[in-house]
């Protein structure tokens, strides 16, 4: 399912407009991903957690050639499931 497919299910569950619905969804994935970027975890109880994880800087080995590499620092986003979302898709 992709973000088409959201819209278009929302849209004709709730009977709002297809733009309504775009709106709608927009918005809950712009508040995810702002709290995600101010390092804030986003939790939607029996759905999951959306958090940013930090990965410290570390070395690295280039598979071709075997060189080493220092990979710098990042911050990545993480999801865990919680208990019902599991349970559904058991």
């Amino acid at each position: 399912m992709n973000k088409a497919a959201i819209v278009d299910t929302m849209s004709a569950k709730f009977d709002i407009t297809k733009k309504m619905a775009e709106d709608a969804v927009d918005f809950v994935f712009g508040a995810i991903t702002d709290a995600l970027a101010k390092g804030e975890e986003a939790s939607i109880a029996g759905f999951g957690v959306f958090l940013a994880k930090k990965r410290d800087a570390r070395m690295g080995v280039n598979p071709r050639t075997g060189e080493k590499l220092q990979i710098k620092a990042t911050t990545t986003p993480k999801f865990r499931a919680g208990k019902a979302l599991k349970d559904a898709v058991k």
